[in-house]
C-alpha cells in the first residue's frame, strides 16, 4: 500500500545506484567463495607454510577466501562424521585413506576428484606418482588428492653388523634375513628393536610378509572378497612365528612402546629396527636417544624388507603411510583448483624444504637433502604398489585385530589358522 512516501524517480535511481555500488564494494572486500580447510596440524611451522601458500592463492584469486579450521587428532576422528553431515561441513580435510575413507565415500558427503584429475588429458593426475593416486582410489574413482607418504624399511647399525660379521648387502630374501638375525644374536647382540606394547609396530612385519607372499593382485583379491585365510596368509603368519621363535627383540619388547624401541636402536642397544622413513634423520635420532645424541647418519645403513623366494611380491611393492586431501560434496568449485595449487611442484618443493615431508608430487624429491630420505622418496616415486598401513586401510576395527594377531603370532601364542580366522571374522563384519 502506498502511503504517499514515494520518492521522486531521480532519488530512486540514485538509491539504486548507491545500492549497486555498496554491494559491489562488499563483493570486492569479501570473497564470493570460502574454502573451509579442516586440518589437524599442531606443528606451527607446517601450518605457517600452508597459510603462506593460501595467502598467495588468495592474492591471485581475490574472489576466494581460505578459512583454516583446526581439530586435535582424536577430536578430528570423533567429530568429523557428524561434521560432514552438518551445515558447517569443511570444504576439504585430511585423510589417511583406507577403510575410513571408503566408509566416508558411502555417506554421500564427499565429492570424488576423478574428473579434475583426468581433465586436460590427465594433466593433474600426471603430476603425482601413480601408486599414490591408486592408493587413494576406490572402485576406479579418486577420492583424495595425494599429499604425502612414507615407507617402512629396515635400518641397521653398521658397527654392530660389522661386529657380528654380517654384510647387509647380502640380505635379499627372508631366509637371508633370518640367517642374519641368528648370526647377530650369536655375537651377543640384540638383533631387532621392537615395540610390542603398542602392537602396531609388529603389524609392519605381518603386513610386509603378506604382501611379499601374495603380491598386489593376491592381496587386493583378499580385500575384495577372497578373504584372509588362504595359504599365502598362512605362510606369511608362519614366517612371523618363525621370526619370534628366534627371540630377536630386546628383553621386555612386549611391553615396549614405539618410543622405547626407537631409543633402543638410537642408543646402539639393537642392531636393527623396522621403522619409518625418518628413522635415520639427525632430528629423529637426537629425539629418540636417551643421551640426546643418537647415531649419526653415516653410522646407519638401510635395506628393503626382504623378498620371499618363489612368491610374487617384488621389491618395488612398498608399505607405509599415505595421506591426502578430501573434497566434500558441497565444497565450492574452486576447491579442486586450490588443491592443484597447493600440491603443484613449486609448492610441493616448498613444503619439502620447510617441513621435511615426503611429497607425492613428482619432482619434489629433488628438494630432499637427507641422503636416506632422498633414497626413499626416489624409490617411492617408482613404486609399483603402495600399501597403506593395514590399521588404516582395513579400517580401525579390522586393523585392531591385525595388530593384536601380529603380536600373538610373533610371541607364539596363536596358530596361523586361528589368527587368520579372527582377522577374517572382523573383516566380514565390515563387508
Amino acid at each position: 500500500m502506498n502511503h504517499g512516501f514515494a520518492r521522486p524517480w531521480r532519488d530512486t535511481l540514485l538509491l539504486a545506484v548507491s545500492a549497486v555500488t555498496l554491494f559491489s564494494g562488499v563483493t570486492a572486500a569479501y570473497a564470493q567463495s570460502t574454502i573451509k580447510w579442516l586440518h589437524l596440524e599442531a606443528n606451527a611451522d607446517r601450518l605457517k607454510t600452508w597459510q603462506d601458500i593460501a595467502a598467495a592463492y588468495e592474492a591471485e584469486h581475490p574472489d576466494v577466501k581460505i578459512e583454516f579450521q583446526f581439530l586435535e587428532n582424536e577430536a578430528f576422528k570423533a567429530k568429523l562424521p557428524t561434521l560432514l553431515q552438518s551445515n558447517d561441513a569443511p570444504s576439504m580435510f585430511y585423510t589417511w585413506g583406507g577403510g575410513v575413507l571408503k566408509a566416508q565415500t558411502e555417506t554421500g558427503a564427499l565429492r570424488d576428484v576423478t574428473a579434475a584429475m583426468d581433465a586436460d588429458g590427465g594433466a593433474w593426475r600426471a603430476t603425482f606418482s601413480q601408486a599414490a593416486v591408486d592408493g587413494l582410489s576406490i572402485d576406479g574413482k579418486v577420492w583424495a588428492a595425494p599429499y604425502q607418504w612414507g615407507q617402512v624399511s629396515f635400518f641397521y647399525n653398521k658397527a654392530l653388523f660389522e661386529q657380528a660379521g654380517v654384510d647387509a648387502t647380502t640380505i635379499k630374501t627372508w631366509d637371508d634375513f633370518l640367517g642374519a638375525v641368528e648370526t647377530i644374536k650369536a655375537a651377543g647382540i640384540v638383533p631387532i628393536a621392537g615395540g610390542g606394547g603398542e602392537k602396531w609396530p609388529i603389524h609392519f612385519y605381518w603386513s610386509y610378509l603378506a604382501m611379499r607372499e601374495l603380491g598386489k593382485d593376491g592381496f587386493e583379491a583378499a580385500k575384495n572378497g577372497d578373504g584372509f585365510t588362504g595359504e599365502g596368509f598362512v605362510r606369511a603368519s608362519q614366517k612371523l612365528i618363525d621370526l619370534g621363535a628366534l627371540s630377536p627383540f630386546q628383553e621386555g619388547y612386549l611391553g615396549a612402546t614405539w618410543p622405547d624401541a626407537q631409543a633402543v636402536f638410537a642408543d646402539g642397544r639393537a642392531a636393527m629396527i623396522l621403522g619409518f622413513q625418518n628413522t635415520a634423520t639427525v632430528q629423529n635420532q637426537t629425539n629418540a636417544a636417551t643421551d640426546g645424541k643418537g647415531l649419526t647418519t653415516d653410522q646407519i645403513g638401510r635395506f628393503l624388507f626382504p623378498l620371499i623366494d618363489g612368491a610374487p611380491g617384488v621389491a618395488t611393492d612398498e608399505f607405509g603411510g599415505l595421506n591426502g586431501w578430501v573434497v566434500t560434496a558441497n565444497a565450492p568449485p574452486e576447491t579442486e583448483d586450490f588443491l592443484k595449487y597447493l600440491l603443484d611442484q613449486d609448492n610441493a618443493l616448498l613444503q619439502v624444504k620447510q617441513n621435511g615431508i615426503l611429497s607425492t608430487t613428482l619432482g619434489a624429491e629433488s628438494a630432499v637433502e637427507d641422503p636416506y630420505m632422498q633414497q626413499i622418496v626416489t624409490e617411492m616415486a617408482q613404486a609399483t604398489w603402495h600399501q597403506n598401513f593395514l590399521d588404516q586401510d582395513l579400517g580401525p576395527n579390522v586393523g585392531r585385530v591385525v595388530n593384536d594377531m601380529s603380536v600373538e603370532l610373533v610371541s607364539g601364542e596363536i596358530s596361523p589358522e586361528d589368527a587368520l580366522q579372527q582377522i577374517e571374522d572382523a573383516f566380514s563384519l565390515e563387508m
